[in-house]
């Protein structure tokens, strides 16, 4: 007899995460370019000059996102720590003749045709790492020795390899997202608890250090931004007065006026505040219902995947654009301090957007995998 076989056919992709994802994409291309085009033509005489960068990434960022859709996720354990040990050399080139200072930080590697943020690529390498790590151990993750203690090593590496860079906004970011991968693996509830307060008290040593002076500074100015309205209370300040002169339905794409060198990164840390002000309170709100889209999906998608290394690599992507997508918003509310954070797949900057496409790219071959209904 004939032997028969059967073409195992690939499960389709989270439809809902993916639509999601490029309408954020193309949101973002739009507000950059209109938020971006007063500093185009002051710097370089040239309104497009962001446009077409931010173009260029989203490309490139769809062709990492399809190819890491097409990739079995599964890959990624088998090479988890060569992936994390990679981001943090790329975090090493800093110190070298690569590393680029601004602004008084150096965040950024010069190759001549391109820069690029390694702490983009520390984000997802270390939830790519604790996943696997985490996903090995299981039934010691409540052991403080074998579950705890090495999780926060592993955790505490990826933190200060952002926070030697200048950016206590990401490091928060970072721990936080990592902090809730380790929560969903099964985490000791009185280890988190202890943890918490250490963390905060590093947090007001990071604050009230001597060479800090500038973060103490933001958050006096977070207690009463008007009454340090003409110094370092300047950019919530101005932040607020673009969202509240956006009303209800905005003053119009393209028509902001707070753009025009009142608030500093408006295309970038401050991007949601002139989405405000042109696309009003409906603008913003159809954007924070797309992310919950995205963020519902990407649950859903780690609570249906069966395999443990899925699941925690689902939810560490999920928390990332979660946790980053709220201290964005909350900064330009004046909800919290200020800090430099971009709001993913909106904001401008190319490797931050390429890395997050990839992510949810990686997302997606999961979601090929799970249990999900996909009506």
């Amino acid at each position: 007899m004939a032997k028969t076989r059967t073409i195992k056919s690939k499960k389709a992709v989270d439809f809902s995460l993916l639509l999601s994802t490029l309408i954020l994409v193309f949101i973002g291309i739009i507000m950059v370019f209109s938020a971006s085009w007063p500093e185009a033509m002051q710097d370089f005489n040239n309104g497009y000059h962001f446009l077409k960068k931010q173009i260029f990434a989203a490309l490139i960022g769809l062709a990492g996102l399809l190819l890491c859709m097409n990739i079995d996720y599964k890959l990624w354990k088998r090479y988890s720590l060569w992936i994390f040990i990679f981001s943090l050399v790329l975090v090493g080139l800093l110190f070298t003749r690569l590393g680029m200072e601004l602004k008084g930080a150096r965040r950024w590697l010069n190759f001549g045709f391109t820069t690029f943020m390694p702490s983009d690529a520390v984000k997802i390498g270390s939830i790519i790492f604790l996943s696997s790590f985490l996903s090995n151990k299981k039934e010691k993750i409540p052991s403080f020795i074998h579950g705890t203690l090495p999780a926060l090593i592993i955790i505490g590496i990826a933190t200060m390899a952002i926070y030697i860079q200048k950016d206590l906004g990401t490091t928060i970011t970072l721990g936080a997202t990592l902090l809730g991968v380790f929560f969903v693996s099964g985490m000791n509830i009185l280890h988190l608890l202890f943890l918490s307060i250490f963390t905060v008290g590093l947090g007001v040593l990071a604050v009230t250090g001597e060479k800090n002076a500038y973060r103490l500074d933001r958050l006096i100015a977070f207690k009463d931004p008007f009454a340090y309205k003409l110094d370092i209370g300047w950019q919530a300040v101005q932040s607020l007065y673009a969202l509240g002169s956006g009303g209800l339905f905005g003053l119009g794409l393209g028509k902001s006026r707070q753009k025009f060198f009142y608030i500093p990164e408006s295309y970038n840390d401050f991007i949601f505040s002139i989405i405000g002000e042109e696309l009003g309170f409906l603008g913003t709100f159809a954007i924070i219902v797309i992310f919950m889209i995205l963020i519902w999906r990407g649950i859903r998608i780690a609570l249906s995947i069966e395999d443990t290394f899925g699941s925690y690599l689902a939810s560490g992507i999920t928390a990332l654009v979660t946790v980053q997508s709220l201290v964005h918003i909350a900064v330009v509310t004046s909800s919290i301090p200020t800090t430099g954070i971009t709001l993913p797949f909106i904001s401008y900057g190319g490797s931050s957007l390429m890395i997050y496409m990839s992510a949810i790219g990686i997302l997606l071959n999961i979601s090929r995998h799970a249990n999900l209904d996909r009506s």
